[in-house]
């Protein structure tokens, strides 16, 4: 409810250029008005309902929503190109906030998650290993299962979002395990005594199974998560799809290139318990 007095009175434009304002002559020192249409300009110009400060600082919000089909961090590259290319007046400065803020925030601590996680992965594999050649050569499996996820993404179409972030984190975690078991399995056969060469076969033949078991059973269970269609299934899809594409283009590729690297990393042809720390 809103209440006013009779004796309030609505000024018009016509009001206040009538209005008079008393002044003292320069010449005769007596007190004259003058209507303030005499002494100032009116003009009709559009102004703010309400000014908004910042630490002193007057700032504008500018809000908007994203078409269905659009991305968030797709469409704040293209304004930000846009406002870049403007000739903004001096003394004014725009900044991208809200959502694509968050999304970027959340993006970085997502990468420092990967690094950290497979920095921790490495020195326990060190520690597990005792030594500093056999981990290395199992992180080379991290590249191969994340260009599978990339392509998993691709075929999708789906975009690399936050979600899909968190899915190569895991991606990372799990790939590493047919690394392990292989790599593991020929160190094995090498204190043995076998010879390098048939060692690494050997292990490719004995491993294959639990290797392909493993990637199977993890792509089974996250299929679900890329075929349903209950509530949330698409915001956990990215996920799944780059898992899923990881793994299995992670451990086909493994199963040929971690050999290989193997082989290029180690010339000794034979090893034994003796000699084991020698490598």
């Amino acid at each position: 409810m809103y209440v006013s007095s009779s004796a309030d009175e609505n000024l018009t434009r016509k009001d206040v250029q009538n209005m008079k304002i008393e002044y003292t002559d320069a010449m005769t020192q007596k007190a004259k008005k003058v209507r303030l249409e005499k002494i100032a300009e009116f003009k009709t110009a559009d102004s703010p309902t309400s000014i908004y400060r910042n630490g002193q600082t007057r700032f504008m919000t500018i809000k908007a929503d994203i078409k269905d089909g659009y991305i968030v961090s797709d469409v704040s590259k293209e304004v930000e190109k846009i406002v870049n290319n403007l000739d903004k007046p001096s003394g004014y400065e725009f900044e991208m906030d809200g959502e694509n803020e968050a999304t970027t925030e959340a993006m970085g601590q997502v990468l420092l998650m990967m690094a950290l996680g497979i920095l921790l992965m490495y020195l326990i594999m060190v520690a597990q290993f005792q030594s500093l050649l056999s981990p290395f050569i199992i992180l080379f499996t991290i590249p191969l299962a994340f260009t599978g996820g990339f392509l998993g993404l691709w075929i999708s179409g789906s975009d690399v979002s936050v979600i899909a972030m968190i899915g190569f984190v895991m991606l990372a975690g799990i790939i590493v395990n047919n690394g392990i078991v292989l790599v593991d399995y020929i160190n094995q056969l090498r204190r043995g005594g076998m010879e390098k060469k048939e060692a690494i076969r050997e292990a490719g033949m004995t491993r294959l199974r639990p290797i392909l078991m493993t990637a199977l059973t993890t792509v089974l269970g996250l299929l679900p998560m890329v075929v349903g269609g209950s509530m949330g299934t698409d915001m956990t899809r990215p996920m799944a799809i780059v898992t899923i594409g990881g793994l299995i283009y992670g451990t086909l590729l493994t199963l040929f290139v971690v050999p290989c690297i193997y082989d290029l990393f180690n010339r000794k042809k034979d090893i034994t318990e003796k000699n084991e720390d020698d490598e």
